[in-house]
This record gives C-alpha cells, sequence and structure tokens, in this order.
C-alpha cells in the first residue's frame, strides 16, 4: 500500500473515531432514550466513546510518525542535491 493510500486511510479511521466520541457524548448527555434505558444506556454511550478513543488515538500518533519521516526523508535529500 502506497503512503498517501496509507495516509488516506488513516485519517478516514481517525475521523470515525472522533465521529464515534462525539455520538457517544451526544447520547449520554442528550438523548432521552439513553437516560430512560438506564444502566444499559450509560454501558452503550461509554462503548461509543471508548470505541472512538480507541481508533483516533493511535491513528493520531501513527499519522504523525509518517508525516515526520516523510519530512527527515526529504530534508535529507534536499541536503544531498
Amino acid at each position: 500500500m502506497s503512503d498517501k493510500k496509507l495516509i488516506l486511510l488513516l485519517k478516514i479511521v481517525m475521523i470515525v473515531g472522533i465521529c464515534l466520541i462525539l455520538t457517544g457524548v451526544y447520547c449520554h448527555m442528550y438523548s432521552e432514550t439513553v437516560e430512560a434505558m438506564g444502566v444499559t444506556g450509560i454501558v452503550l454511550s461509554a462503548c461509543l466513546v471508548a470505541v472512538g478513543m480507541i481508533l483516533s488515538l493511535p491513528t493520531k500518533m501513527y499519522l504523525t510518525f509518517i508525516l515526520v519521516k516523510r519530512e527527515a526523508d526529504a530534508s535529507t535529500q534536499a541536503r544531498s542535491n
């Protein structure tokens, strides 16, 4: 897989993770359905936030690593020319 496709995939996963976090927070704070469900609703909204964090945080770190590596390679290549 090329770097451009990998970066695009990581960005998509990160956006999905952030959307899940926001959905979980919305469900927990403003949804009357979750309130009516009781403990099950709280667990459901907490799971949405947890899965969103699992998707978004490591993706940001890996994406940052790829971008720093690309920048280092570009600066090394510029020095050699």
